[in-house]
């Protein structure tokens, strides 16, 4: 079998639906290069083309993408070598294969399947940070975007009591649950399919609402999670660019919100703020 690399990139506003169509379509991770570069693998050429060529009607021609022939290597298996645990805070992500020894009361286990956030994204690792520093014991937690379910799982290892994932993409549901198994917690998480617009006040209140996705939502969503949650409870968004900052701070303080904490990785933004 010989294997192709799929080298794309693609606008920084559509980057995360790119990876996450390479990751359903391939079964593969997704390499994301400090460049913006995305990096993924088909089993032959003819595959590769049929991607490429199914990857540009999706995306349209903003895309650029080529594919090139790989040495004769196992590549199902061989993109596992640049997946480690990653310590974010108190909390360590790690895949399945990789379980440090000893505690794994903050340990997330998390593998790469079809639904977004492995760790391995800057955006979801600024969430993290944020919530390990300001998620409180017996916390409700809503996690809008919630993809792999990293987030919601994260903040039952942290102390919540209890986490509610909402996803629009209905594939995920399964695996996002199958995660919350696979870390112990299903008995405190639980995930929903639907539109966080819809549902994030339907199970309101909660202390913590954290929302990974992209800029323009995350501010269609200010009222909502303003009105959703508890008195003094604290919205962490995540998902934007460093550069997005300035817009995304002026249209949180026109809603009503007060920056309490930022965190930046590589390109990527989160911020935190309380109700005002």
């Amino acid at each position: 079998m010989s294997w192709c690399a799929l080298d794309v990139r693609s606008p920084p506003e559509t980057r995360d639906a790119v990876a996450t169509w390479l990751v359903g379509r391939t079964g593969q991770a997704v390499e994301e290069r400090d460049d913006g570069l995305l990096t993924s693998f088909a089993p032959s050429e003819s595959e590769a083309g049929s991607l490429l060529t199914d990857l540009r009607s999706a995306f349209g021609e903003g895309i650029a993408a080529t594919a090139r022939p790989l040495p004769d290597v196992d590549w199902s298996r061989r993109w596992r070598e640049g997946l480690e645990p990653r310590i974010v805070g108190r909390l360590t992500v790690t895949p399945s294969w990789t379980v440090p020894e000893g505690g794994l009361e903050h340990t997330v286990i998390i593998d790469p399947e079809t639904a977004f956030g492995t760790g391995e994204h800057g955006s979801t690792r600024g969430a993290l940070l944020l919530l390990d520093r300001h998620l409180r014991p017996g916390d409700r937690v809503l996690d809008l975007g919630s993809g792999s379910g990293i987030l919601a799982i994260a903040a039952v290892k942290l102390g919540a009591s209890r986490a509610t994932g909402i996803e629009i993409d209905p594939e995920t549901e399964a695996v996002a649950t199958n995660n919350a198994r696979r870390n112990g917690v299903l008995d405190r998480v639980s995930f929903l399919t639907g539109d966080a617009a819809i549902l994030t006040e339907l199970l309101s209140p909660a202390e913590l609402i954290v929302s990974n996705i992209l800029r323009s939502v995350n501010q269609s969503l200010l009222a909502r999670i303003k009105a959703s949650l508890a008195p003094g409870g604290i919205a962490i968004f995540a998902g934007m660019e460093h550069s997005e900052r300035p817009i995304f701070l002026e249209a949180i303080a026109a809603a009503g919100f007060l920056v309490i904490d930022e965190a930046v990785d590589e390109t990527w933004w989160s911020v935190a703020a309380r109700a005002g």
